[in-house]
């Protein structure tokens, strides 16, 4: 018989966030975040009444929706999350892709939430204090098109 690894939950609080302008490798994102939210999707159902059945719905998936992507209170050494927001006014088609990973306590990735077609659509810059010495975002919040999740260990 063979051993089996002992069994680590997932942990919402040990994750990191990759942004990526266009599908290259221009990196946009290298802050830290303490809360990322919205990784989310919704199906629509579509319901339909057959003629005659009156005890019944048939159900038929619509079109899926995804939510938005709110990272707030992020640490950063540089401005390239406010120059990508700078760009979109100047480039409208701009897109980024991105993700989401999960880790495990051993700091291994685990979970994967691909993003593509990434849109800043809100920054916001926190109070400003005396106290903290690196460039701050209180909150950003980036729509998406695309959202999948991959399991990368086995």
């Amino acid at each position: 018989m063979k051993d089996t690894p002992p069994f680590h939950p997932l942990t919402s609080f040990n994750f990191k966030v990759n942004l990526r302008l266009g599908d290259g490798d221009t990196e946009i994102c290298k802050a830290e975040f303490s809360e990322c939210d919205g990784l989310e999707m919704s199906i629509e159902p579509k319901s339909i009444r057959e003629g005659g059945n009156n005890g019944q719905q048939i159900h038929l998936a619509g079109p899926v929706s995804y939510g938005q992507l709110s990272l707030k209170r992020g640490m950063t050494d540089n401005f390239d999350l406010w120059n990508w927001f700078e760009q979109i006014q100047n480039n409208r088609s701009l897109r980024a892709s991105g993700e989401v990973l999960m880790l495990s306590s051993s700091r291994n990735e685990e979970v994967k939430f691909a993003l593509t077609g990434c849109l800043p659509i809100k920054l916001k810059a926190p109070s400003l204090n005396a106290q903290s010495g690196l460039v701050a975002i209180e909150e950003m919040q980036i729509a998406y098109e695309t959202l999948s999740v991959t399991k990368l260990s086995s």
